[in-house]
């Protein structure tokens, strides 16, 4: 007995566990806005403490990248990530998240053939297309600047 696509999706959305989506979203919106309100919190501490804005934004930036790496490298960020899902993905620690979780599973395999060669596994086209839209959108904002 051959089963027809549509029969197919039928029976496997019957059967899928339904998604709580109003509870998903809430927890992405407040774990994403504690990530951020943190980095607030730091930038505002280290200010305060007589650093210029610049370099108080820096250490802020900073500190939210190694507590995530941070917390990548305990195994903890993972487990934040199933409960907060999208808010882990503030760019920042996402990203720092996104660099840091291939180091440490290609590590066995060498600095260079693991670590360096699957660092930018998942970052890699992050970086690619985000450099080739930023000259994309320079260039579109250049011309309009012209007339």
């Amino acid at each position: 007995m051959k089963i027809t696509k549509q029969e197919y999706q039928s029976i496997a959305k019957k059967r899928a566990p339904k998604s709580p989506l109003i509870k998903d979203c809430l927890c992405a919106f407040l774990v994403g806005g504690l990530l951020c309100a943190a980095g607030e919190v730091v930038i505002l501490l280290v200010g305060n403490a007589g650093l210029d804005a610049k370099s108080a934004r820096l250490v802020g930036s900073l500190t939210l990248i190694f507590l995530s790496v941070l917390l990548t490298g305990l195994n903890v960020y993972d487990n934040i990530a199933k409960h907060a899902g999208a808010g882990t993905l503030v760019p920042i620690t996402g990203f720092a998240n996104s660099m840091a979780s291939p180091a440490m599973e290609f590590k066995s395999e060498g600095f260079v053939l693991g670590v360096g060669a699957k660092m930018f596994s998942i970052a890699g086209p992050v970086i690619v297309y985000g450099t080739v839209a930023s000259v994309v959108y320079g260039v579109i904002y250049w011309i309009t600047t012209l007339f």
